[in-house]
C-alpha cells in the first residue's frame, strides 16, 4: 500500500494556500505563559476547531480547569480532541501537537514582526513565532487531511487528534486528561501508536527520527529583603542587597564549562555503554553545525560525539533570567527589594523531577546560609517533566523511516533530543504504545529564539512526509 501520487501533486499545487494557512495561525499570538495573551490562545483553539471540522473531523474541546497566572484566575486553554475514522481493520494513530507559543517581541531582537509570517524570497525561509514550533507541523496534518478530502482519497488509517495550548508552560492539565481517557471505552482507547511532530533535524540537511527526549525541572530562586526598592547612593554598602545574594547563588549552580555543581545529580545519570556511544559517532553532525545553528563559535567541545552527548544524554543546567531587576536602557541606580532568578535542569534517565527536587532545594539553601545574609530565601519548583526513551525498531519507526526515505531520498539519523515534551512520556505510560517523534523543521530553525523560521521546503515536503508516514503505517506488519 503506497500513497497515491495525486496527494503529492495536490500538496504542490496548493503550497501557497498552505503558507497562507500558516500565516493566519502565526498572526494569532497564542502565548500561553502570559495572562495578557490568554484570549489569543483561546482564539487559536477556535481557529483549529474550525479547520478540523471543515475537513470532517469529529471535534470535541475539553476544558482542563483554571490556573492562577500573574495574579489572575484564568481558564486553561482547552485540549482539542478529534476523531476521523473508526474502521476496525485499520490501525489507529494518535497525532499530538500544540498550538501555544513562546513569548516574542520585536524589541527582543527580531528583524521582523514575530506575529506576521514573513517570507524571505532569497532563502525560502518563513519567519514568525510558532512557524516551526509548533504551528507549521500541526498545520501539516491539516494540509494532509485537506489533500485526501478534496481528492476523495480514503485515509489508510484511523486518526485521533490531541492538540493542546499549554505545552510551552508545562502542559498543565493535560496529563490528568490523558490518564482519565486511557481506559476501555474512553477517548484514547484503541490507539495503536502515537506520532508527534514537535522536534527538529540535527542540522539543515539530514532528516532524523527521534526516540528520546530529556526531561525538565524549572526552578525559581526568590531573594527578598527591603520593603521597597532602594536608592544605591543612600543605602549601598549599608544593607544586604537581594541582587548580590541572588547573583552569588546563581554562580554556584553551574560552571562555564557546563559542569553542574549540585552534588548528587551525576549519580542519577544512567551509565553510557559502548553501543550507545557508537551511535553518536555515526550521526551526520559536526561542530560546524553547532556554530551555524547558534551563529558563533561557542561550542563547549571540539569533539562531535561529546557535543551530541551533552545535548542528548547528559543533563544540563541553564540560567534564564532575573525577574524584578532593572533591565531597561539607561543607568538606573536602584537596589531591587525582591528578585527571582530562574533556571532549569534538563533531565536524562534515570533522573526525574521528584528525585532531584530535594537535592536542588537543599543545596541552594545551604549555599545561602554561607552568605550570612539577612535577606529571605525561597526556592520554587515551577514545573517539570520526566525524560523519555522509546524503541526505535518498532513498526512505527520503520514506517517513519520508509516515509523519510521516500520523500528525502535519505536514511534518517536516529537521535535523542535535548528538549522536553513532557506529554510524550505520559502517552507512552498511560496508553502503553510506541511514541514516535517525526520532525518537520531543521536544526537551525531557532525555536524559542528570535527570528524563528521554517523553510518553505520543509513545510511542503514535510507535509508530504506526514502523509506518506500514514500510508507506510497502514502497510506495516
Amino acid at each position: 500500500m503506497t500513497i497515491p501520487p495525486s496527494i503529492y501533486e495536490y500538496i504542490d499545487r496548493n503550497s501557497n494556500s498552505f503558507i497562507q494557512r500558516l500565516a493566519k495561525a502565526v498572526a494569532i499570538p497564542s502565548v500561553s505563559g502570559d495572562a495578557a495573551y490568554r484570549q489569543h490562545v483561546l482564539a487559536m483553539a477556535k481557529f483549529l476547531v474550525t479547520e478540523l471540522e471543515s475537513l470532517g473531523v469529529n471535534v470535541k474541546t475539553t476544558e482542563l480547569g483554571t490556573q492562577n497566572l500573574d495574579g489572575q484566575e484564568l481558564p486553561l486553554p482547552p485540549a482539542i480532541l478529534g476523531t476521523l475514522g473508526s474502521d476496525p481493520k485499520k490501525k489507529t494513530i494518535l497525532l499530538y501537537a500544540h498550538y501555544d507559543v513562546q513569548p516574542a517581541l520585536v524589541t527582543d531582537g527580531w528583524d521582523t514582526d514575530p506575529f506576521v509570517l514573513t517570507p524571505d524570497p532569497k532563502t525560502g525561509r518563513l519567519y514568525g513565532r510558532g512557524a516551526t514550533d509548533d504551528k507549521g507541523p500541526l498545520l501539516g496534518w491539516i494540509n494532509v487531511l485537506e489533500a485526501h478530502v478534496k481528492l476523495g482519497v480514503e485515509l489508510p488509517v484511523n486518526l485521533k487528534f490531541c492538540f493542546e495550548g499549554m505545552e510551552e508552560s508545562g502542559s498543565e492539565g493535560l496529563d490528568d486528561l490523558i490518564k482519565a481517557e486511557a481506559g476501555p471505552g474512553k477517548y484514547f482507547h484503541g490507539v495503536d501508536a502515537v506520532c508527534i511532530s514537535d522536534n527538529y533535524w540535527l542540522n539543515d540537511r539530514t532528516p532524523c527520527l527521534t526516540y528520546g527526549l530529556r526531561g525538565l525541572s524549572y526552578f525559581g530562586i526568590v531573594v527578598a529583603g527591603p520593603a521597597r526598592d532602594l536608592h544605591s547612593g543612600v543605602f549601598g554598602n549599608m544593607v544586604h542587597e537581594p541582587m548580590t545574594d541572588l547573583v552569588t547563588l546563581l554562580s554556584k549552580l553551574v560552571k562555564p564549562s557546563g559542569e553542574i555543581l549540585i552534588p548528587g545529580l551525576d549519580e542519577l545519570v544512567a551509565p553510557l555503554t559502548e553501543e550507545e556511544k557508537a551511535r553518536y559517532d555515526v550521526l551526520d553532525y559536526s561542530i560546524a553545525d553547532v556554530e551555524q545553528s547558534v551563529g558563533a563559535a561557542v561550542a563547549l567541545s571540539s569533539d562531535k560525539a561529546t557535543a551530541l552527548m551533552g545535548r542528548m544524554r547528559y543533563p544540563s543546567l541553564s540560567i534564564h533570567g532575573i525577574e524584578g531587576a532593572f533591565y531597561g536602557t539607561g543607568a538606573k541606580t536602584v537596589i531591587p527589594a525582591k528578585v527571582t532568578g530562574k533556571f532549569s535542569i534538563r533531565l536524562v534517565p534515570n533522573m526525574t523531577p521528584d528525585n532531584i527536587r530535594d537535592l536542588v532545594v537543599n543545596y541552594i539553601k545551604e549555599e545561602f546560609k554561607k552568605l550570612g545574609s539577612k535577606n529571605k530565601l525561597e526556592v520554587i519548583d515551577l514545573h517539570g517533566g520526566k525524560p523519555w526513551v522509546a524503541d526505535p525498531n518498532h513498526w512505527n519507526y520503520v514506517a517513519a523511516r520508509k516515509a523519510t526515505e521516500a520523500i528525502y531520498k535519505k536514511t534518517p539519523d536516529y537521535t535523542r533530543e535535548g528538549g522536553s515534551i513532557p506529554v510524550t512520556l505520559t502517552f507512552a505510560e498511560a496508553l502503553g504504545v510506541n511514541v514516535l517523534l517525526l520532525p518537520m523543521g531543521r536544526g537551525d530553525d531557532g525555536a524559542h529564539s528570535t527570528n524563528e523560521k521554517l523553510d518553505t521546503s520543509n513545510y511542503i515536503e514535510g507535509t508530504k512526509l506526514l502523509g506518506t508516514y500514514l500510508w507506510e503505517v497502514a502497510a506495516a506488519a
